[in-house]
Formats: structure tokens, C-alpha cells, sequence
């Protein structure tokens, strides 16, 4: 099966809403560049050159992440921040010029979720997009998974593997919930890390890998084996569905789709930057 067919089959397996991100920039070279990155990358855009515009908005739409340059004429980008948090639960990455730490701290403090500094790599922004949204619409995005010996439920956070309860820690179970969330592609140690422990997780790479070693005693058949969780080393892990049976759930439809499908498909792509 080519390239081309195995993306169409996924697409047509994932008919849902795409997630929506709302870019708040004043400069509109800016805006037009991250909108034409986010829509090639399969996400809806809406975009406001200033804060205001973007409250109102807010009033009228439910953004699933937010872009936040704090650095908006005429207004304080850090209260702009606080209001948004007020009315919105929404992830917001600050993506600013603005490069000092007291600002960093402020953001943060007034209920920002990661900030990011320009020049910023394209890649790195595109795979903290994807760690929020995994960690922020679970239950929207996918209710059950199922393949093979492992049965999971997310909205009630049930695991069972050999038709047996498996009890996971919450780290554990996030942990697992991402990497099903990308299966079939690796997922980064540093977007596994964003993930589990926010947007600066430090130097966690080793608790990392002992959170695998722990998850793969509890779901693999022969751990140092693995059927599931694979490493790709020095990138991260990958999850592969059984090829036995492949099945996930979305609300209360069910589909089935050819496993193939899904391990054949690996993300990559240019890196670029963005200097003002």
C-alpha cells in the first residue's frame, strides 16, 4: 500500500472536528506563516491581530489551543494572558520576542502553559501543539482503544490486557494514552516529557524510561520482547498496534480499520525558523 492510500485511509478513519488553534499576533506576516503551517498540518485556524479582537472572540468560539505573542501594541500582553485564562481553559503557548525571564515567570504565573521565544523551530512548535492538545482532548479525540491482548477506556481510565484489570499509576496511564494517541509514529522523548511533566519537565529522561519499563511489565506478554511499546533509540518510542485486531471508539461508533494503515505512517518534515 502506498504512502498516499494509507493517508487516505486514516483520514477517512478520523472524521472529526479538527482541533481549532487561535494565533493572537500583531504582526500579520507572522499570522499568515503559522496559519499556513498549522492548515497544511490538518488543524482549523482562526487569527487576531490584537487583544481585544481576541477576547471577543473567545465570546463567540472555543479554541482547543491558543498562540500568544504578549508583546501587543497598546495593551499589557500579560494581562491579556489573564483574561483569556478567566474565560478559557484552552492551552496557551506564549510565542513572544520577548525573551527575559520575569516575563517567562509572568506569563506563567498569569496562566500561560508553555513559552516559547523567537527564532523559534518549526518542528518543536508543531510537536508541543501536538503534546497539549494530546494532554487536553483525550476524551474528545478517542473514548476506547482497543488491539489485540490490550483493551483500554479512557473516560473511565480502565486497562485491561488478557482479559485481566491491569491497575496503572496516573503517570502510567497518561504515559500510555499518548503513545496510543501517535501510534504508529515515534513520539520524541522531549514531547513525552512535555506531556507527562508540563512545559518544563527538566532533565527527566531517566524517570522517563523507567515509567516504560514499569508500563511494559504490566502490558506486554514478554517485556523485554516487547509486542507494543517499542524504543527507536536515542529518538523515543513508538506504540505498534497488534496486527491481530485493531479496534477504537470514538463516542459510541466503532470502526474498524487495517492495522497497516497505521503502522505504515511516520512524521517528518523540514525544520524551519522564524526570525523577525
Amino acid at each position: 500500500m502506498s504512502r498516499e492510500e494509507v493517508q487516505n485511509k486514516l483520514s477517512e478513519f478520523y472524521e472529526k472536528k479538527s482541533p481549532t488553534v487561535l494565533i493572537v499576533d500583531s504582526e500579520r506576516r507572522l499570522r499568515r506563516m503559522l496559519r499556513a503551517t498549522l492548515v497544511t498540518r490538518g488543524y482549523d485556524v482562526i487569527k487576531s491581530q490584537s487583544g481585544a479582537s481576541a477576547l471577543q472572540l473567545l465570546r463567540k468560539t472555543r479554541p482547543d489551543l491558543i498562540l500568544l505573542d504578549i508583546n501587543l501594541p497598546g495593551v499589557d500582553g500579560i494581562d491579556i494572558c489573564r483574561q483569556i485564562r478567566r474565560s478559557c481553559d484552552a492551552p496557551i503557548i506564549v510565542l513572544t520576542a520577548r525573551s527575559a525571564q520575569h516575563d517567562k515567570v509572568f506569563a506563567l504565573d498569569a496562566g500561560a502553559d508553555d513559552y516559547v521565544v523567537k527564532p523559534y523551530k518549526r518542528e518543536e512548535l508543531l510537536a508541543r501543539i501536538r503534546a497539549f492538545l494530546r494532554r487536553y482532548l483525550p476524551s474528545e479525540t478517542m473514548s476506547s482503544f482497543a488491539s489485540g491482548s490490550i483493551a483500554v477506556d479512557f473516560e473511565h481510565r480502565h486497562v485491561t490486557v488478557r482479559s485481566r484489570i491491569v491497575h496503572l499509576r496516573p503517570k502510567e496511564f497518561d504515559l500510555l494514552r499518548c503513545l496510543i494517541a501517535s501510534r504508529g509514529r515515534v513520539v520524541a522523548h522531549r514531547e513525552l516529557l512535555h506531556a507527562l511533566w508540563g512545559p518544563s519537565p527538566g532533565e527527566r529522561r531517566e524517570e522517563l524510561r523507567v515509567l516504560i519499563n514499569q508500563l511494559r511489565k504490566k502490558i506486554e506478554m514478554d517485556p523485554a520482547h516487547p509486542e507494543f511499546i517499542h524504543t527507536e533509540p536515542a529518538v523515543g518510542y513508538r506504540f505498534l498496534p497488534s496486527t491481530e485486531h485493531l479496534r477504537m471508539s470514538k463516542g459510541n461508533a466503532e470502526d474498524a480499520i487495517d492495522p497497516t494503515c497505521v503502522t505504515g505512517i511516520t512524521e517528518s518534515g523540514p525544520e524551519g525558523t522564524y526570525t523577525e
